[in-house]
């Protein structure tokens, strides 16, 4: 049998279905309930070859935060497409991109 792992997302909305609290769930990991200021989760479907994704972030979300929460998401994306593609040179790329970004965002 195999073993599941769940992830769980609350978000409450306001009165316009805008986010005004995250909160995340990974038992497996030891989080219970941890705030979050914003989320973005991206899904592979197969039978259309297309990315699914869903971008979330509260209203109170500091401009400055979103800033290093995008420089931040690129370099994971850098990692992750290094470990899953072997494609060391063009994951190098995109850390140089997400080097650029900061930089140009004064994210010192």
């Amino acid at each position: 049998m195999a073993e599941n792992s769940d992830i769980y997302l609350k978000i409450a909305l306001d009165e316009n279905k805008v986010p005004e609290t995250i909160f995340w769930t990974a038992k497996d990991g030891g989080v219970l309930e941890e705030p979050a200021k914003a989320v973005m989760l991206s899904l592979w479907d197969a039978r259309s070859k297309d990315t699914l994704r869903i971008d979330l972030w509260t209203k109170d979300m500091e401009l400055d935060d979103m800033k290093r929460f995008f420089h931040q998401t690129l370099l994971s994306m850098a990692d992750s497409y290094d470990r899953a593609t072997d494609e060391t040179e063009m994951a190098e790329d995109l850390r140089d991109f997400a080097r650029y970004f900061a930089e140009r965002q004064k994210l010192g």
